[in-house]
């Protein structure tokens, strides 16, 4: 039986909860999205509405766990758990770096 407190219960709903609604989020983005090009909306508005919708329940996808190791870092840092915090900046740092060098090399 593990005996977690009350700060990891609740950090751990934190985490479940943003990334159900998250995932919610981005599937009904791609959803819409995707509904309105088979019901060929782009004719009444922008063909690019479309794209655009669907790029961003893409894009949800790919932040969503970014923003959980942000979160967790987040926590780490205010209950002073000063190895797991530098770790979660390292790995968002490393992050950070790899999006940068992606952009500049695309």
């Amino acid at each position: 039986m593990s005996m977690d407190s009350p700060g990891e219960r609740k950090l751990e709903r934190l985490l479940a909860n943003v990334l159900s609604i998250g995932t919610w989020l981005g599937s009904a983005a791609i959803a819409i999205g995707l509904t309105m090009q088979c019901l060929r909306w782009g004719h009444v508005m922008s063909a690019l509405t479309c794209a655009r919708t669907i790029t961003a329940g893409i894009a949800l996808f790919i932040l969503l766990p970014i923003l959980r190791v942000l979160l967790m870092a987040i926590a780490f840092v205010r209950t002073r758990d000063v190895m797991l915090g530098v770790m979660a900046i390292a790995v968002l740092a490393v992050i950070g770096v790899a999006a940068f060098t992606g952009m500049r090399i695309a």
